[in-house]
């Protein structure tokens, strides 16, 4: 049987990406294997319970809504994630995978929404992205770059204009670590540099603060 270690599962408001502001289904997986100095969800390191797939399925199930998230800790540590990203879209579900960018997204079936992190200096994981997965984004996936300073800021500039990321992806989403980095700062660099990307604000931390499982 197929068996995911489940953090939480929760109903909110998409508070990331393109799409931002949307309902959606949070389904987050316990563990990683990285430790950002910026991470606002910790708990997820080594607090979960075991599920079966078709546990996980039947509870989304209860929300109704055509929205997933599968997300983290890191998603992709747990085998049996392939099987339920699977079992979503036999489903009819637009299925999206935040991942930390560190581990291979080559497995991941190609209708996932991949909301590939590139870990910046200032999270203490630059040196762990696996740059190879940025050769597999797919035209609906999108790149993430969480900023905490303006070295950060040249480091994702650098990435974006030497890769060409901007014609590989659906988009790239600049985000500004929460209560360190001002958006409006962040904002002014974005246009000062004319850097083709989103500015990305965590809508649900302005909604309801850190609160787990909003």
């Amino acid at each position: 049987m197929d068996m995911l270690t489940i953090n939480e599962i929760f109903y909110s408001i998409q508070g990331e990406s393109t799409w931002a502001g949307r309902p959606c289904v949070f389904v987050r997986l316990t563990a990683c294997d990285l430790r950002c100095a910026w991470c606002d969800t910790p708990y997820a390191f080594h607090e979960g319970r075991k599920m079966s797939v078709e546990e996980v399925v039947a509870t989304i199930g209860q929300y109704g809504c055509p929205l997933v998230e599968i997300t983290g800790g890191e998603p992709l540590l747990q085998e049996d994630v392939y099987a339920l990203m699977d079992r979503l879209l036999e489903g009819g579900r637009t299925v999206m995978l935040e991942t930390g960018g560190h581990r291979s997204i080559a497995r991941v079936p190609a209708k996932v929404v991949k909301i590939v992190d590139v870990k910046c200096p200032g999270s203490g994981e630059a040196e762990k992205n696996d740059w190879s997965n940025l050769d597999r984004l797919a035209a609906h996936d999108e790149v993430k770059f969480v900023i905490a300073d303006r070295p950060d800021y040249e480091f994702a500039r650098t990435i974006v204009t030497e890769r060409g990321l901007a014609s590989q992806a659906a988009a790239i989403l600049f985000s500004p670590v929460h209560g360190v980095l001002a958006p409006r700062e962040l904002a002014d660099w974005m246009l000062k540099s004319g850097l083709d990307g989103r500015l990305n604000l965590q809508l649900h931390k302005y909604l309801w603060g850190n609160e787990p499982g909003r």
